[in-house]
């Protein structure tokens, strides 16, 4: 009885310790879920599909179209000058597509990146277009 006791004591311990770490989340989801699909729609452009399921309305929407240039990455070199090069200057195509779910009051419920590229500052260029960083 008493190993028993124990057994269940240390079990217990045990999952009492186990937590989940939070994730840092989604940014786009952050910033747009809850408000309105006309805010989103005015401030983007307007959708390019749509589509109903029961009570709810996907959109499509397609835009962000930017076309920048990224330098070339060289390697560091001995005191400072620039050494060897890592990769070349190219010109990158960014463009972000997204499926808004909304609610019967037009209320966005879900908002999901179905076409993104890494960014110019980060892996993600729909949360850079769509939620940036507030200053």
């Amino acid at each position: 009885m008493n190993f028993r006791t124990m057994t269940a004591a240390g079990l217990a311990i045990a999952l009492a310790g186990c937590t989940t770490i939070p994730s840092a989340g989604n940014p786009i989801e952050a910033r747009w879920v809850g408000k309105s699909a006309g805010i989103f729609f005015a401030a983007y452009g307007p959708p390019i599909s749509d589509r109903e399921e029961g009570s709810s309305t996907i959109y499509t929407w397609r835009g962000g179209y930017k076309t920048v240039r990224i330098p070339a990455k060289y390697a560091e070199g001995a005191d400072g000058k620039r050494g060897k090069q890592i990769s070349a200057a190219r010109t990158a195509y960014l463009r972000c597509q997204a499926e808004i779910t909304t609610n019967s009051d037009y209320t966005i419920r879900d908002i999901r990146t179905v076409a993104d590229i890494p960014g110019v500052n980060g892996p993600s260029y729909c949360a850079e277009f769509l939620a940036p960083e507030q200053k």
